[in-house]
């Protein structure tokens, strides 16, 4: 009779870390697979806007031929966002590409003609849109990768989680916060 208890005691408790751990894993890839949508996401605003960016600098080419540097420089970024591998590169290429736009409507200000483009008013709303919803898609990735490293790192997940085959995920961060705080200023 004891063995029977003893046997019941051990199936329960068997059966209630089995339980814990199916919860947690189906938890797990619940937000794994979140954290990659929202990626998805990001990347799909950055080649978005890698897309409109040929079409606002042969804009500006047409009044300003001799900036040959800013156009460079925009598509070099253009290039590094493309390229960008994981939230660490898409976090250098996104200054970068600050940097780039920054420079590109400095020369876009030297035009009044410019500025009273359609076509170039109609990219840079285009460009300021594309801006937010970068922007949101970044929120949502990290809220996403700070929920999955959250639950990752608590106990008793943490002695799971990773043979479990789960890892922390980089945040998508910029260096130079200021930067990207606010879409580009487009003042007339």
């Amino acid at each position: 009779m004891e063995l029977g208890i003893v046997l019941a005691i051990v199936l329960g408790l068997a059966a209630i870390v089995g339980i814990y751990l199916w919860v947690t894993y189906n938890g797990l890839v619940t937000l794994n697979v979140r954290v990659d949508e929202a990626w998805s996401d990001i990347t799909v605003q950055l080649k978005r806007r890698a897309d409109l960016i040929p079409n606002l600098v042969d804009t500006v080419k047409g009044y300003a031929e001799h900036e040959k540097g800013v156009f460079q420089r925009v598509t070099e970024a253009r290039a590094a966002t493309i390229n960008a591998q994981g939230p660490k590169e898409a976090g250098q290429a996104e200054n970068m590409m600050q940097d780039a736009l920054k420079s590109i409507f400095a020369v876009a200000e030297a035009y009044p003609q410019l500025q009273a483009s359609q076509n170039f008013l109609q990219l840079q709303g285009e460009l300021v849109d594309t801006e937010d919803k970068v922007q949101a898609a970044r929120r949502f990735y990290n809220g996403g990768v700070r929920e999955l490293n959250t639950r990752i790192k608590v106990f008793p997940n943490n002695v799971f989680a990773k043979n479990l085959g789960f890892a922390e995920r980089d945040f998508f961060e910029v260096a130079d916060r200021e930067a990207i705080a606010e879409a580009p200023r487009i003042q007339f």
